[in-house]
């Protein structure tokens, strides 16, 4: 008899060779029929592999993401079943599982057609009704090479030779006739895997991702427990293409990106500055209200800093470099280096710098904490295929900031941090904050003890501030523990901007200190803190959530005056304008000779929040006419209401709640 123990606690006993299956059986009918596969000791089991002996058996189904996860591993292999059938000159290579689907890639000389999708997902769908049992085999090492090789599969068999042991046996599973190499665990059978699949695009792939290699047809598919979840997913595709950033960004005339001129930077337009600088000022306004002081360090740091930083070791290949030497020589002549020339580096992030500004002067304990904010422009030498519009840049900003403190102000900072990250988030329109708490990893930097008041004060910053977190152990960075904030937006997509560390490790080796109250020399303790992250990135994100149609603080333009005819109108449109500028609002005028239609149709086009419609009668009676983005009604209102009511709503979310 083996015993198996079940994630309540409770034991029960089963006889030698019993399942998963058996074990899910005995709970009940209906736990067995939605079983996909198990957990054993912690480890992915399929639901027919009989159990070794004593173990944790826990039952997974499409309810746990270990099961979305088996369903489209099973996905890859259903689809390499159906193009292999489909098509029996392509070889099958690897088949991974991805953030929401798995891909294939395919050897064949012919190339593929997305027009084929509909043939292959057809057969994909009668290989789920033929309802093959999938069966786990073991098989030998050459064996498999053989056999793999025998049916043409040569990058099956090159896989097994290069990463298999010698000597280790293998894992293969068989779908009806057709079989493939992989470790599993898998469906028990095809049949139960959910038709909410469909393949979504093709892209070319290097062997091994070796441009030295055999270029592959890479095939992309999506795979969902229900058609449900599939349909969600498929219109928060759609979604997101009608709200990419690139796309508004020109459209809405905010920035460009020009790869040849300087790759991984943004030319920012005055529109997309403007954006900048609202939530530039708001940020400020933020951080000196909370008792920040604001810092500007340089952008070019002698290379000696990244070496005691501990970032020249382990981050220069990502660092820009530059020779620290005055050329010598004719116009026109190759320069070149000098062996000793010093060499200096662009910042690819503010710390240390932060930390020469702390030890500028002697600190006392009654100085601390001290909190130093920047704007810092950095730069990382990021890989051109990893560069994405403007969320994932060589050059950006950060709203970067070090706290300094002593140990026992570590939690009422962290409480204080957590508190002003979330009424930001709000400010911007996101509810929704998932918290994370990365813990001790297996190597690092101070002793047990430090890292338990390190850890315990961490969480109760986010526990003070009502925010759930969830635990990763061994996540943590080397210097100490750290919590990473992530936003949900108006599609689901989860976003990861703010960031708190606590390190004890940078103040030590930048060696800063301060006089404690018994006259001793201390280091202080070093809070890394951001809560937009970088300012490209979260202006992306936040083009992305509005779908271009910032709130009216954001907006470039938040009213355009448009004049009905130019004549009756235009000068009273130019008045009107004006004194919506007095009262601090950004204001257009449109007295073009186009219809009225055509202008507020052109304007929403254009995500402006309000349109202030005049003629000949509201110029009579000093009166405008405000239609808003997404209304089709309008309101009719005296210049002087106009110019209160828009006034109080351009109000940035902070200034509002300021006391009058």
């Amino acid at each position: 008899m083996i015993q198996v123990t079940l994630p309540d606690g409770s034991k029960r006993e089963y006889q030698d060779g019993a399942s998963p299956l058996d074990v899910a059986e005995s709970i009940s009918k209906s736990l067995a029929k939605k079983a996909l596969a198990a957990k054993v000791d912690g480890q992915m089991w399929d639901l027919v592999r009989p159990l070794e002996g004593d173990a944790c058996v826990a039952i997974i189904t499409d309810r746990d993401p270990e099961g979305l996860e088996l369903i489209r591993h099973d996905a890859a292999h259903v689809l390499a079943q159906a193009v292999q059938e489909l098509y029996p000159d392509a070889q099958v290579t690897i088949g991974p599982v991805i953030d929401d689907g798995f891909y294939y890639d395919f050897a064949r000389k012919e190339p593929f057609s997305t027009d084929e999708f509909e043939k292959i997902e057809a057969k994909m769908r009668e290989i789920v009704d033929a309802d093959y049992p999938i069966i786990r085999e073991v098989w030998d090492k050459d064996a498999a090479i053989a056999e793999f090789k025998r049916i043409g599969e040569d990058y099956k068999a090159q896989i097994i030779d290069d990463i298999i042991p010698p000597g280790e046996a293998i894992t293969v599973y068989k779908q009806g006739n057709w079989f493939d190499l992989c470790r599993g665990p898998h469906l028990p059978s095809t049949g139960k895997l959910p038709k909410a699949f469909k393949l979504m695009k093709l892209a070319g792939a290097y062997w091994r991702g070796d441009h030295r290699n055999e270029m592959l047809q890479r095939m992309y598919g999506t795979a969902w427990a229900s058609e449900k979840d599939l349909k969600e997913h498929l219109h928060r595709l759609e979604e997101a293409e009608k709200r990419d950033h690139r796309k508004l960004g020109a459209q809405l005339d905010l920035f460009h990106l020009d790869g040849m001129a300087a790759a991984g930077s943004v030319f920012w337009h005055p529109n997309g500055f403007q954006v900048w600088r609202q939530i530039e000022a708001y940020m400020r306004r933020r951080l000196d209200a909370s008792g920040y002081e604001e810092i500007k360090t340089p952008q070019l740091m002698d290379s000696v800093q990244w070496e005691k930083s501990g970032h020249w070791g382990k981050y220069r290949e990502n660092m820009f470099i530059v020779p620290d030497f005055i050329p010598e020589g004719e116009e026109g002549v190759e320069i070149s280096v000098p062996e000793d020339a010093k060499l200096m580096a662009l910042k690819p992030m503010n710390c240390p710098a932060h930390v020469e500004v702390f030890k500028s002067g002697q600190k006392s304990y009654r100085d601390l904490p001290l909190r130093l904010a920047e704007f810092g422009c950095c730069h990382r030498n990021e890989p051109h295929g990893a560069i994405h519009g403007i969320m994932r840049v060589r050059q950006f900003t950060q709203d970067d900031a070090h706290i300094f403190c002593r140990e026992d102000q570590i939690v009422e900072e962290s409480i204080q941090f957590c508190r002003l990250l979330e009424s930001v988030y709000r400010d911007f329109g996101f509810e929704k904050i998932a918290v994370k708490l990365s813990t001790r990893p297996d190597v690092r930097a101070g002793d047990d003890a430090t890292w338990d008041r390190a850890e315990a004060g961490l969480q109760a910053a986010v526990d003070a501030a009502g925010l759930p977190c969830e635990l990763l152990p061994g996540e943590g960075a080397f210097y100490g523990p750290k919590l990473e904030f992530q936003l949900t937006d108006a599609i689901g997509r989860v976003w990861q901007c703010g960031t708190l560390q606590l390190d004890y490790v940078l103040p030590e080796r930048l060696g800063a200190e301060y006089i404690a109250s018994d006259g001793s020399k201390q280091r202080p303790v070093m809070l890394h803190r951001a809560i937009l992250g970088s300012m490209e990135r979260f202006i992306g994100i936040l083009i992305e959530e509005f779908a271009g149609a910032f709130p009216i603080w954001l907006a470039p333009v938040q009213v355009v005056v448009a004049a009905i005819s130019d004549d009756a109108a235009g000068s009273y449109a130019e008045e009107v304008a004006a004194e919506l500028r007095k009262a601090g609002l950004r204001a257009e005028v449109d007295r073009r000779n186009e219809t009225i239609n055509y202008k507020v149709r052109e304007h929403s086009l254009q995500k402006v929040p309000v349109i202030a419609v005049v003629g000949a009668r509201e110029a009579e009676e000093r009166k405008v006419a405000l239609r808003r983005l997404g209304s089709n009604g309008q309101q009719i209102l005296s210049l002087e209401e106009a110019l209160v009511s828009l006034a109080d709503e351009a109000l940035p979310p902070d200034l509002k709640r300021a006391p009058s």
